[in-house]
């Protein structure tokens, strides 16, 4: 029922043959917009180190982990020591509670295990201060924290705030939930230090949605094929390359990385989930003998069920040079002045 939900709504967002839900849908997108208006004003905390704040406006993949890593693992190059919090989307803890590359999933969150990966101190919680703040007690040498997937957090006081943007869909249809994808009105962008547009693995201009004066451009390159089993065994992205395989994606936007197998000839038969999704043994598909291909964030979750192993997509992030030099000069500005 969900995945049956998940794709409608996706039709509804980014579908041609959606217009007619989504216009029944706008009374609601009104009543998102009322309460983006009237909701209580939140006085925004400042925690003792500078804070920079990945996010989204709307709903689904648009490559916030992605910029996440990249930014830290840079900031890390440029002698800082960094430290990442997180909301966990579908985490249960109940306090903030460091996250362990052995951790469940279940409890600390997928992305928040893809970024604990990097051996920097990751922290979730429902409450992104109080999550920093126990961050930074038991990792007293983090002098710099990123917050991934905080824009609409707004008790948090970003030194910078960075907005993603898929450079595929864009805006969708540009309404607000649940007729359209947007959290919140296009004009949020206004307040956004840096805009950030995802074209993927593509080496064409990506799309600029409305609202957008000035932007910078991520993008993905796959680096390997990484086994399930044992991480030091590698392939090259074309080892499959004529070959039948499953391929399985439980991303916001699973048809980025479909459509890359298609890039190195791999055929496969793609099994779409739910982003976020849990595995269980009912969702082992049928191998016959074929590799099992996965995203990396597919990789943790699966890696924990699967008695039959199989690959994941290991990915890095590109970033201009323009938007990193700003970062690193608005940071040091800040740790200068305290």
């Amino acid at each position: 029922m969900r995945r049956w939900l998940e794709s409608l709504l996706l039709e509804v967002w980014y579908g041609p043959q959606g217009g007619w839900l989504s216009w029944c849908l706008r009374p609601l997108g009104r009543l998102t917009g009322w309460y983006l208006r009237w909701r209580p004003a939140l006085v925004p905390q400042h925690l003792p180190v500078p804070l920079v704040v990945v996010g989204n406006l709307t709903v689904g993949g648009t490559g916030k982990t992605p910029l996440t890593r990249a930014l830290a693992v840079i900031l890390r190059q440029q002698g800082w020591h960094p430290g990442i919090i997180s909301r966990g989307y579908g985490a249960s803890v109940s306090v903030p509670q460091r996250v362990m590359p052995a951790d469940d999933p279940a409890v600390v969150g997928d992305e928040p295990l893809l970024l604990a990966h990097d051996g920097m101190p990751v922290w979730v919680g429902r409450d992104r201060v109080a999550a920093g703040a126990f961050l930074l007690a038991a990792h007293p040498e983090v002098d710099v924290l990123l917050c991934d997937d905080g824009l609409q957090h707004r008790r948090l006081a970003p030194t910078l705030a960075l907005m993603v943007v898929d450079g595929q869909r864009g805006w969708g249809n540009g309404r607000l939930l649940p007729a359209g994808p947007l959290r919140e009105p296009v004009a949020r962008v206004r307040e956004m230090d840096e805009v950030v547009i995802n074209r993927g693995f593509s080496t064409v201009a990506p799309m600029v949605p409305p609202g957008i004066e000035r932007h910078s451009v991520m993008t993905l390159e796959a680096l390997a094929w990484v086994s399930l089993d044992d991480e030091s065994r590698r392939l090259a992205l074309r080892a499959f390359a004529g070959r039948s395989c499953v391929a399985l994606a439980g991303i916001g936007h699973p048809q980025r990385f479909f459509e890359q197998l298609n890039v190195w000839d791999i055929v496969a038969e793609c099994l779409t989930f739910p982003d976020h999704h849990r595995y269980g043994p009912g969702d082992l598909p049928e191998l016959r003998g074929r590799p099992l291909l996965m995203t990396e964030k597919d990789a943790i979750k699966w890696r924990r069920l699967s008695p039959i192993g199989g690959w994941y997509l290991q990915i890095t992030a590109h970033l201009e040079q323009g938007l990193v030099d700003r970062m690193l000069s608005r940071l040091a500005t800040k740790d200068i002045d305290g």
